[in-house]
Parts: C-alpha cells; structure tokens; sequence
C-alpha cells in the first residue's frame, strides 16, 4: 500500500469532521436551531471531538458576535469564552489565545457591546462569564456566575476538622447558608450571609459590582457583595470567604 493509500482514511476522517461542523455552525448561526447549539458544545467542549483550534470555529462565532442578532451572538460568544479557557487548562498554555489574538480581541469587543445593551439578568450574568474568559485571567469564571444565576452555591467548610457540605443561598429565597441541602427538608436551619460591603470590594469583586450597577443590573451587583462576602458553617461556626471556596472547588 502506497503512503498516499495509508493516510487517504485519515484524510476522509478529517474532512467529514470538518463537513460536520461546518453544517453545525451554519445550522447554528441562523438562531433558529437550538440542537444546533446542544450539538456544538457536545462535540467542541463535552467530548472534546474536535479542537477550537479547527480553523473554521473562532471565525464562525466570531462572525455570530458581530451580528444582528442578540441571542446568537451571546450563545456563540459564551462558546467561543469556554473554549478558550478548555483550550487553556487541556494544554497548560496559552497558546491557542495568542494565535488567536485578533479574533479574540474582536470577540471581547462584540461581548463588551452586547453586555451593555442586555436587559435580561441571566443573559447578562452569562456576558459577564464570557468577558473573563476571553480575558482568560482567571478559570473559575463559570462557577462563579452559576451560583449568581442558579442563585446558589454547593461549596465545602475549608476547616480541615470540619469539611462539612455549605450551601450558600444568594436569591429571592434570602441570603443565607446551611449545612444541608435546604431544598431537600423544611426544617433545615440556616445562618445569614455576611455580604461585602460595596466600599470594601477591590480587585475582581469591585471591577464586576461597578459594572453591574453602571449596566443598570443592581441585582447582579447586590448579589456579588455576598459572592465576595463571607458564608457561616453551621456545623464548625467558622466563616469563609464564599468567592474563596468557589475559587477552591474549581481548582
């Protein structure tokens, strides 16, 4: 068999992934195809089938971002974020990201633009996440803004003699922890939040609560102060940072 015939299979494997996806990513970018979308992050970010790397992804959600349309540029810009920092963590550099540095410029700037103009809260927590993995400063953007989202947070008591289960609640429920999934019982008892206080907020914590209150999102930016406060453990009775253990359990 010639060298040609041995890698012809290869070939034929590469060209029907890359058919594949392409027919994915049209299918996608008309807004009306959801499993569209369920399929994409299937195989680019669950199974991992094929890399963000493919020189057809980046430009095809880029191409999304800078549309017309508000729900398809946020699902392709929420992809294109979690991409990046899978690409990241699976490969250890930073590599991806630097070749990609002009798309990824261009995706933040559609991100920025489209953060501004969102009314909804979930869409807007969701433009938040997607910022900073583009920025790809920190990994643990996601888990941070589920627990913002689902308003709250499974986490653990970092006391080494406790590590008991705390459920951090941050909603319309209240603001509160447990030491058991309160959503399970009626009778579980709870401590109240220790929230942060806006004035004492730096770093990321301050950055993300200003752009809340500037979008008009001050329900997002009231529940980051208790994201960057501190929860009670109802076993131990000793505090902890909630953004700190959300940071632990991603690690």
């Amino acid at each position: 068999m010639s060298e040609m015939d041995e890698r012809s299979p290869a070939r034929r494997t590469d060209d029907a992934d890359s058919g594949r996806l392409a027919a994915l990513l049209n299918r996608a970018s008309t807004g009306r195809d959801s499993q569209a979308w369920s399929d994409l992050w299937t195989e680019l970010y669950h199974n991992g089938t094929l890399e963000a790397s493919h020189p057809s992804v980046l430009p095809a959600l880029m191409d999304m971002a800078e549309g017309d349309d508000a729900d398809t540029a946020a699902a392709a810009l929420h992809l294109a974020g979690a991409l990046l920092v899978q690409a990241d963590q699976r490969y250890e550099t930073r590599n991806l990201r630097d070749e990609q540095t002009p798309a990824v410029a261009r995706l933040l700037a559609a991100a920025n633009r489209w953060r501004q103009a969102s009314a909804d809260r979930n869409d807007y927590c969701h433009l938040l996440e997607t910022i900073l993995n583009l920025e790809g400063d920190i990994h643990w953007a996601q888990d941070l803004t589920w627990g913002i989202v689902s308003e709250e947070y499974e986490l653990e008591c970092p006391d080494p003699d406790c590590c008991a289960a705390l459920w951090v609640v941050i909603g319309e429920r209240g603001c509160f922890s447990a030491s058991e999934d309160y959503a399970l019982s009626e009778d579980v008892e709870t401590l109240p939040l220790h929230p942060a206080a806006p004035g004492t907020l730096d770093g990321l914590g301050r950055r993300l609560y200003e752009l809340a209150l500037a979008d008009g999102h001050e329900d997002v930016a009231h529940a980051l102060t208790y994201a960057f406060g501190e929860a009670t453990c109802r076993q131990c009775g000793g505090r902890c940072s909630v953004v700190g253990q959300v940071v632990a359990r991603s690690s």
